[in-house]
This record gives C-alpha cells, sequence and structure tokens, in this order.
C-alpha cells in the first residue's frame, strides 16, 4: 500500500474509475448499438456521461471538502447523494416518453457504470493507505 495525500486520490479516483467507466460505456454503446440501433447508442453515451459526470462532479465537491472543512464531509456526502438521485429522478421524468433514444438502454447504462465507478472506487480506497494525521506535526 502506498500513502497517498487526500488532494491526490481524487485524482487517482477521477483518472482510473472514470477510465474504466468510459471504457465500459463504450462496450455497452457498441452492444446497445449492435441490438437497438441508433437509440441505443444514443442511449448508452448519455447514461455514461450522465454517471461519469455525476461521480467526478461528487468526487470533486467531497475531496474539496475534506481538505478545507473535514467534520462536514458526512453531511455534504449525504446531500451529494441526495442531488445525484433527485437529478437522475428528474431525467427520469423528462425523459419518460422520449423517442430520442432507448431509455431501457439508458437504465441498464447508468445501473452498470454506477456499479463500475463504485467497484473501482471501493478497489482505489482499499489500496491506497490515506494519513489522516501527519506523523511529523508533532516534532
Amino acid at each position: 500500500m502506498s500513502s497517498t495525500p487526500p488532494a491526490t486520490i481524487d485524482a487517482l479516483v477521477l483518472k482510473r474509475a472514470g477510465v474504466l467507466t468510459v471504457l465500459v460505456g463504450a462496450v455497452i454503446t457498441v452492444i446497445a448499438g449492435l441490438i437497438s440501433g441508433s437509440a441505443g447508442v444514443i442511449g448508452a453515451i448519455f447514461a455514461t456521461v450522465v454517471v461519469v459526470v455525476f461521480f467526478s462532479a461528487g468526487q470533486l465537491t467531497l475531496g474539496k471538502v475534506l481538505r478545507t472543512n473535514p467534520e462536514l464531509a458526512m453531511s455534504v456526502a449525504l446531500v451529494i447523494y441526495l442531488a445525484k438521485i433527485g437529478i437522475l429522478f428528474v431525467l427520469i421524468i423528462l425523459f419518460a416518453d422520449t423517442t430520442l433514444f432507448d431509455t431501457k438502454v439508458f437504465a441498464i447504462t447508468v445501473v452498470v457504470c454506477t456499479l463500475v465507478w463504485t467497484a473501482a472506487e471501493v478497489w482505489i480506497f482499499a489500496r491506497t493507505k490515506v494519513l489522516y494525521v501527519d506523523p511529523g506535526a508533532g516534532k
């Protein structure tokens, strides 16, 4: 395990989880194109973008709060989570009857990409040691 400062853990998560999520989204996009045509491609791309934007914004926001005001971290994490759910709910309502893209492909892609991002994030945090106390500060 390596020791990583909190500022760079955000970059690590965004790079690794983001790239992995985009790759999985690309694979789903190709499969959706073969199965559902252009509507499936649009749905998969839109879902991948939604997941990457949601999780990136949440990671950057929470990282900044952890560096500046760590005692608010849990509250901010909860607000970020509720905002993601709320925005996704609004998107589902807005596009419920759309013919612009395949809504089933959109839903499946959101779920799969969310699972991929979350699994990558858990893997990164499990393998990275973040020091919360500076060992040399008391000297």
